[in-house]
């Protein structure tokens, strides 16, 4: 076998595991963001480094629910520069500061009935626990997507002493091992394939799904983002349209 062939079949035998025994936590998960959304509030989602991929899926993005709301410092989300401006280096100061999870929390002016999505591998960063005792703390509602074979084996990096599967209202298991690469490749020290990040994705992904059916049951219509690359592109850009000027409704009070 290939590891290539490995690689995605490891990936699919991952999915199916969160499908056998995740569903009731992607489930509950989605009730809060419905909750939230339904009472004209914000989802609020984050993750630093390959996590902040997860965040930015959920909105705007074809077939996602406006609603959600990303939050992206790109000095912890864009280090693909290694070097110069946004590096690694400026990544790995950062993302470890405690206090500055709340600074961002300010800029984006919290209020009661927002719910916060938060995608980490680790679930033991300073930024992370931050944001999700922040939000405890205002007695809001925490959403964790995060590996508990790796955080229940390392220390947490924050004053708390607290790792965020052990914060969040809600826990979502990816299940990915410690190491996060899955493929061991002979002649080769250290593995490759990551997983965390496609299944992270595909969490939100069923988050969001789940929130927009949760919407319906309740008898709101969600506004939902068109893919606009289709013959039908003008009517795409109207509707797109139509979920901007919605989300524009949700930020203009605060």
């Amino acid at each position: 076998m290939t590891v290539i062939t490995s690689y995605l079949t490891e990936l699919r035998d991952r999915l199916q595991w969160i499908t056998d025994t995740q569903q009731e936590n992607i489930r509950a998960a989605a009730n809060i963001c419905a909750d939230s959304i339904a009472a004209d509030k914000l989802v609020f989602t984050f993750g630093t480094g390959h996590g902040g991929f997860a965040a930015l899926e959920t909105f705007p993005r074809t077939g996602t629910v406006t609603g959600f709301r990303p939050i992206v410092e790109s000095s912890m989300a864009l280090m693909h520069h290694v070097w110069g401006d946004g590096g690694t280096r400026q990544y790995r100061f950062l993302h470890a500061q405690e206090g500055f999870g709340k600074v961002i929390l300010k800029s984006h002016r919290i209020v009661d009935g927002d719910c916060l999505l938060l995608f980490s591998h680790s679930g033991i960063n300073a930024v992370i626990m931050d944001m999700a005792l922040e939000f405890k703390e205002r007695g809001l509602k925490v959403i964790g997507v995060t590996s508990l074979p790796h955080s229940s084996q390392t220390p947490s990096r924050h004053s708390s002493g607290k790792r965020l599967f052990e914060v969040a209202d809600v826990v979502i298991d990816t299940g990915v091992p410690l190491e996060d690469a899955s493929q061991r490749i002979e002649g080769l020290q250290y593995p490759v394939g990551p997983t965390s990040t496609s299944l992270a994705i595909a969490v939100g992904h069923a988050i969001n799904a789940g929130t927009a059916e949760e919407l319906v049951r309740r008898g709101h219509q969600p506004f939902v983002m068109v893919n606009t690359n289709t013959v039908g592109v003008q009517q795409a850009h109207i509707q797109n349209d139509k979920n901007y000027e919605e989300l524009w409704r949700l930020l203009r009070n605060r």
